[in-house]
């Protein structure tokens, strides 16, 4: 058995970099949505914070409904 080690590396080092950024994408999701809540409780309008937010939940399904159609593909 002959292993590709380049091929296995790259695969890694690929994963490593969409993981991360998904994990950041979701933290800065629920970041916004804190921010909403707590603008809510001062009264005040936060209407980019929740739409940010959601545009980072939105961000993060597409990428996982990507990585499934590249699995079932």
């Amino acid at each position: 058995m002959k292993i590709d080690w380049a091929a296995l590396g790259s695969v890694f080092g690929v994963s490593l970099v969409v993981t991360v950024g998904l994990v950041a994408l979701f933290t800065l999701g629920i970041a916004g949505l804190s921010r909403r809540e707590a603008a809510s409780t001062r009264g005040e309008s936060a209407v980019a914070a929740t739409a940010g937010a959601y545009a980072c939940f939105a961000l993060c399904a597409a990428a996982v409904a990507y990585g499934i159609s590249l699995i079932l593909g």
